[in-house]
């Protein structure tokens, strides 16, 4: 870091006593960090990619994946890739709809630089999260107004994973959806995330429970903040706005949808049901801090897809071709996007009114 102690009488601190230069200084810094962390992550990305290559090709169990993936169909790849990016519109769309406050422009390109954060930093969404405060910060917003609203995407987002679980699991287990073990892999998934959504659903009213008062507790107060969250989410559920639920409905559905025509680039495609199932339990892979999940989703919904009853051989082969996609698509889009942004980080920001109530 920089020393910003002050030694000489035309230090800008001295020059300047409000502190605007040093603040200039601490933002100009930290605009380079964050080109500095996604140019890493970017370099960190190709060398594991390079890496896997090799892998594959240099194991004899693994040739016969490699040799699949030289024969894949070009244009079920391009289908994919168009499906990627319809996937990132959603969740652009998503967070435009839940920042409605903010610039349309600022809003798309900081949706953008936090899927290519996220992408490519081992944090993951985490990434994502703290290059949106970074924005929030340098346009002098609140940090902590922009958290709880970032809390409120990610629950939606999660709430379209649980409620697909659960449509899914439960069509399998009436015999609507085919998968293997109906009840075991299916109904029993399904019903596991209705509780999980029932849980989240009664926080706000379990909350009033605990009496906030001045000297209330850290744990009281975290309960009373993720009641309010979750009370926020409900209402974006309950008056639905079509960015807001389309788009979180979008980011996830294309990425299955995207799964299923990587698989179809080789000839064959699992049942609707098996592959969206597999595909949201092995997702859970991808909370290993790995950069781009590389290894870790992979492993994780290539396991799940086998599970499922999908080829090992055809599974891993889709699963490489899918997270390729799904890796270099939000990372190429959102790494302009960030270049744009940071061009823009001093203009002063205008937000929109408030909704009427």
């Amino acid at each position: 870091m920089r020393d910003r102690t002050p030694t000489t009488a035309t230090s800008p601190i001295e020059a300047d006593p409000t502190g605007q230069a040093e603040f200039e200084t601490l933002r100009a810094d930290t605009r380079a960090d964050e080109g500095k962390r996604l140019r890493n992550g970017i370099v960190s990305l190709v060398i594991l990619v390079v890496l896997v290559g090799a892998l594959l090709l240099a194991v004899p169990g693994l040739r016969d994946v490699a040799d699949k993936i030289s024969d894949v169909a070009p244009g079920w790849v391009g289908l994919a890739i168009v499906l990627e990016i319809l996937s990132c519109v959603g969740y652009t769309l998503a967070f435009c709809g839940i920042f409605y406050r903010v610039p349309t422009l600022l809003a798309v390109r900081t949706a953008l630089s936090q899927m290519a954060f996220g992408a490519v930093l081992p944090v993951g969404g985490a990434g994502g999260i703290a290059i949106g405060a970074w924005v929030t910060k340098a346009k002098g917003g609140s940090l902590r107004r922009f958290i709880e609203r970032s809390a409120v995407l990610f629950l939606l987002t999660s709430g379209v994973n649980a409620a697909t679980l659960a449509l899914a699991g439960i069509l399998v287990g009436v015999g609507l959806l085919h998968a293997p073990h109906s009840i075991v892999l299916g109904l029993v998934p399904g019903l596991v995330a209705c509780v999980g959504i029932g849980i989240f659903w009664v926080v706000p009213a379990a909350a009033h429970r605990f009496a906030l008062v001045e000297d209330a507790g850290r744990i009281v107060r975290w309960i009373h903040t993720t009641a309010r969250v979750v009370q926020d989410a409900k209402e974006e559920v309950r008056h639905p706005s079509w960015r807001v639920m389309g788009g979180s409905v979008a980011y996830l559905w294309c990425d299955i949808a995207m799964l299923w025509v990587a698989f179809r680039a080789f000839g064959h495609a699992p049942p609707v049901g098996a592959l969206t199932l597999a595909f949201i339990i092995g997702y859970l892979g991808n909370i290993i801090p790995v950069p781009g999940g590389i290894g870790a989703l992979d492993g994780g919904l290539t396991a799940a897809l086998v599970l499922y009853g999908a080829d090992p051989t055809s599974s891993a082969a889709a699963v490489l071709v899918y997270h390729a996609i799904v890796l270099w698509v939000p990372t190429l889009l959102g790494t302009i996007a960030f270049l744009r942004l940071r061009r823009t980080l001093d203009e002063p920001l205008v937000l929109k009114p408030e909704r009427r109530t």
